[in-house]
């Protein structure tokens, strides 16, 4: 027969459990934040002159370019240098940290109280022997 003792802290694991679930997600949205960053930095690209062309001038990544810096094609014209601007990557890394601060937070938030849950559980299960004796 169970205990309410034992429902409760089953109760309290499975809350501990969505603790850190959520905290995952978070971490893993954060995750994918650094990525599409990563991309729009590293990744080469193709800019449209016009609707539809069918040539596109092709563009070198924002960070890897031969070029003094990725924006110097803005003073003769070029198109790259607006199709991938530097707020957009500044605005994603700024998103993901309070989206990870918040998802480490729980995910640590959830796995320490599941550790304890199972610590006192341990604790109780030491004490059962001493108790029953006496």
């Amino acid at each position: 027969m169970r205990s309410r003792s034992h429902e409760y802290d089953q109760d309290f694991r499975d809350r501990a459990t969505r603790i850190r679930s959520w905290g995952l997600a978070l971490l893993s949205l954060a995750a994918l934040l650094w990525v599409w960053c990563a991309v729009l930095l590293l990744t080469p690209y193709a800019v449209d002159e016009t609707p539809d062309d069918k040539y596109p001038q092709e563009c070198e990544s924002r960070l890897f370019t031969d070029r003094g810096t990725a924006n110097e094609g803005l003073f003769r014209g070029d198109y790259c240098a607006d199709e991938r601007d530097w707020p957009e990557a500044v605005a994603l890394l700024g998103l993901s940290l309070p989206v990870s601060v918040v998802g480490a937070a729980l995910f640590t938030t959830g796995t320490v109280t599941r550790r304890m849950s199972a610590h006192g559980e341990a604790m109780r299960e030491l004490d059962k022997p001493r108790e029953a004796k006496a």
